[in-house]
């Protein structure tokens, strides 16, 4: 039996990127394709989009019209493009007026500490899922019940989220990745080598990973 080729990549994402769900669906969707070829591992790294978005949050039409200058003709259009998308990787997106941005550090935190339990894609789809599908907004009793839903201890979810128990390591991490220059997600990174900015298509992504077979 042939042996696998050995694939490490970094992700750095934030949960309320709509395109982070969809390169990472679009990834996802590549790597079933090589599933007899790679033995993969996946790392996701923090990376907050409005890391001073307060903890109630912002309308998502008026934060994107006062950040980017969007127009609600714009919201609209945007939001029926990555639903199309989404629809491709098979990722539902349940866009309302009334959605909000939202601050990202606690999910960060509780990405970091899934590491230790291999949880990290598990969390990580499921917080896409609660945000951009089920309109779920994290609170701390939201934020723990997403954990346990994917095998986490609630526990100590809830512990981590009172006492902040990895902010500072999130932040360092954040902190090194904006030194090297990242200033936009998502970011696939290859075997520490070669990376992939946004969204790319499988085809991108499939010539990537064939260069690494043996």
């Amino acid at each position: 039996m042939m042996s696998k080729t050995q694939i490490n990549i970094d992700i750095i994402s934030d949960v309320v990127c709509p395109w982070c769900v969809i390169g990472y669906g679009r990834l996802k969707a590549t790597l079933a394709n090589f599933d007899t070829k790679f033995d993969v591992s996946i790392i996701w790294h923090p990376f907050e989009l409005n890391p001073s978005m307060p903890k109630e949050g912002e309308n998502l039409r008026q934060h994107l019209s006062k950040k980017y200058g969007t127009t609600l003709g714009g919201s609209i259009r945007a939001r029926a493009m990555l639903t199309e998308e989404g629809k491709k990787v098979g990722f539902r997106f349940n866009y309302f007026d009334e959605m909000k941005m939202l601050n990202t550090h606690q999910c960060h935190q509780l990405l970091h500490w899934a590491k230790e339990s291999n949880l990290q894609n598990q969390l990580a789809e499921a917080l896409f899922e609660h945000f951009f599908s089920n309109k779920g907004e994290f609170t701390g009793s939201e934020l723990v019940t997403v954990a346990e839903k994917v095998g986490l201890n609630a526990d100590q979810a809830m512990y981590i989220l009172a006492n902040n128990t990895y902010s500072e390591e999130v932040k360092l991490i954040e902190d090194h990745w904006q030194q090297r220059g990242i200033h936009s997600v998502p970011l696939f990174i290859f075997n520490g080598e070669q990376a992939l900015s946004g969204a790319q298509e499988m085809e991108t992504f499939e010539r990537v990973l064939n260069q690494y077979l043996k």
